[in-house]
């Protein structure tokens, strides 16, 4: 009898602890539970690391050789770039317009740049310049003076591009429950430029650089798979539409489906390596064999570093580091607020962009293949509105229109890298801000969003710094 009475207080008490209330609803008092192997974002190909290292890990089950391969092309992706003539011919060639002379200086910690303060040169935000038409393969027509990209850095002895600075107007939003959020709007301005007057009709796209963690899960995604989430022709009457970039690749001479990038313009890992070693530090590869010289300057008698600067066996080898980069673990996610910003996540159909789950295909790299991983992203364009227009086609995508940004290690950028600014150009401060922004086809989420209640978004907000 006595332990009978006592087991009844303990029930009650315990009872009353987890949370007692008027509520009938059974949900209230039922624990939730995450997903078996929801923690491992990168399927096999996650790493349990929460320092500021923990983008920089390569996937397990690697072979001895592709370890090798890794350690290599890790030196060259943080190592300086040096001017031709230098002793250090293996990474020598620099220029000679660039943005950044190592590919850290935009990645650093193998993670995600920002937009410059106040008096600084670029760390991780360039501008993509276009004029209107489309070259014979279908990609955005280049300035015919200062090319698809304004470069605010040369070697000594040559007059630099330009510069650009940046301008914030501030706006506001306001929630349901009267708390109001102030975003900063940026407006670019190029100025300092070196060889004349820009286009009368240029179009500046800002992009920031992002974490590279897990890109070549990402390349082994099959075709298929990501068609299979597209609609777009909004069949389902979501307001979500999605569709797939198709671009030119290179190798091939063919056009195959973009998945990196934020407009999803490039096909494959190997051409955006090339593609950044061109642009970004000005080093030719056998890719992108050209330099990026404006009308009247003889680039010829500027010395280089090789033709190629960068021979396939190193450049391969950025390419391998920049495909088997792991993707730390979940972190925080058995939490009840966690895993109630999970429920709140997919109510609000935030997944209808950012697409929680693929299984992987086959990939050059077996360690790669047939991998569980959660990048919560689609891979396909989506039209995110006026407000984060850059107005830049860019192959079929409109210029309105972005690539849905992966959002696995999004919790771990202010360790990595010390800022939490998101979004293509960097604007949002914060992961509230970037819902923010939000619209065209993810205004009905942000407005969902700001009808949640205090606890709701921070719970929310819990979920997506969990991943």
């Amino acid at each position: 009898m006595f332990k009978s009475i006592i087991k009844s207080f303990v029930f009650i008490t315990l009872f009353a602890a987890i949370g007692c209330s008027e509520s009938d609803n059974p949900e209230d008092y039922i624990a939730l539970i995450p997903e078996t192997g929801e923690e491992l974002s990168g399927g096999q190909v996650t790493v349990f690391n929460t320092s500021q290292e923990a983008f920089g890990f390569f996937a397990t089950n690697l072979t001895p050789a592709e370890k090798s391969d890794f350690g290599i092309g890790n030196s060259l992706f943080r190592l300086a770039w040096v001017t031709a003539g230098s002793t250090t011919t293996g990474r020598d060639g620099l220029g000679p317009y660039f943005n950044a002379n190592t590919c850290a200086n935009c990645h650093f910690k193998d993670g995600r740049g920002r937009a410059p303060l106040e008096g600084e040169l670029s760390t991780g935000l360039l501008l993509r310049l276009s004029i209107s038409g489309t070259d014979s393969h279908g990609a955005p027509m280049p300035d015919p003076i200062y090319g698809g990209q304004l470069q605010d850095r040369a070697l000594l002895n040559q007059t630099v591009k330009g510069r650009y600075s940046i301008i914030y107007a501030n706006i506001s939003e306001t929630f349901a429950d009267g708390t109001i959020v102030t975003l900063q709007k940026p407006t670019y301005q190029i100025n300092q430029l070196g060889y004349g007057p820009i286009s009368v009709n240029l179009r500046i796209s800002p992009r920031v650089a992002s974490q590279i963690i897990g890109l070549g899960l990402l390349e082994a995604i099959p075709d298929a798979d990501i068609l299979a989430v597209a609609d777009e022709n909004d069949s389902n009457g979501d307001g979500i539409s999605g569709k797939a970039n198709y671009v030119y690749d290179i190798a091939s001479n063919s056009t195959k489906m973009g998945r990196f990038g934020w407009k999803a313009n490039q096909p494959n890992i190997k051409q955006q390596v090339a593609a950044a070693f061109s642009g970004d530090m000005g080093i030719t590869s056998s890719l992108f064999p050209n330099e990026n010289c404006p009308p009247g300057v003889d680039c010829g008698a500027i010395p280089n570093g090789g033709s190629p600067e960068i021979e396939d066996p190193n450049f391969n080898r950025v390419v391998l580091y920049s495909q088997v980069l792991a993707v730390p673990a979940r972190r925080n996610y058995k939490d009840q607020n966690v895993l109630k910003g999970k429920q709140i996540f997919e109510s609000i159909n935030c997944t209808g962009c950012h697409a929680p789950k693929f299984v992987t295909g086959s990939h050059a790299v077996s360690a790669l293949q047939n991998q569980t991983i959660r990048p919560y992203s689609d891979l396909l364009l989506h039209d995110m509105g006026t407000g984060l227009a850059d107005n830049s086609p860019d192959f079929l995508a409109s210029g309105s229109e972005w690539r849905t940004q992966p959002l696995w290690g999004i919790g771990l950028i202010k360790t990595v890298n010390g800022h939490t600014n998101l979004l293509h150009d960097g604007r949002a401060r914060n992961i509230e801000e970037a819902i923010l922004w939000h619209g065209g086809e993810g205004q009905n989420a942000k407005e969902k969003y700001k009808q949640l209640s205090g606890q709701e978004r921070s719970d929310l907000l819990a979920f997506i710094n969990s991943l």
